[in-house]
């Protein structure tokens, strides 16, 4: 399993908290690339539900992790 930024954007907008089936589902539905299906599929279902991506890839960067000031925006 691997995990990129790209990848893991794809998640963003899934309805969190989620099961693993929850979120395979929602990746299917909304045509998300095969690798992160693979991905979701490869983590242990041991009946957890995710609040988030950072449940899943913890190195999943924050808004805070960018140095953007949105208020120049």
């Amino acid at each position: 399993m691997y995990w990129t930024l790209e990848l893991a954007s794809k998640l963003e907008d899934a309805p969190w908290p989620a099961s693993k089936d929850e979120l395979i589902d929602f990746g299917i539905r909304s045509g998300v690339p095969l690798e992160v299906i693979e991905n979701l599929q490869e983590i242990e279902d041991e009946g957890e539900v995710f609040e988030s991506i950072e449940d899943i890839w913890p190195d999943y960067p924050s808004k805070e992790d960018f140095f953007f000031n949105e208020d120049e925006y």
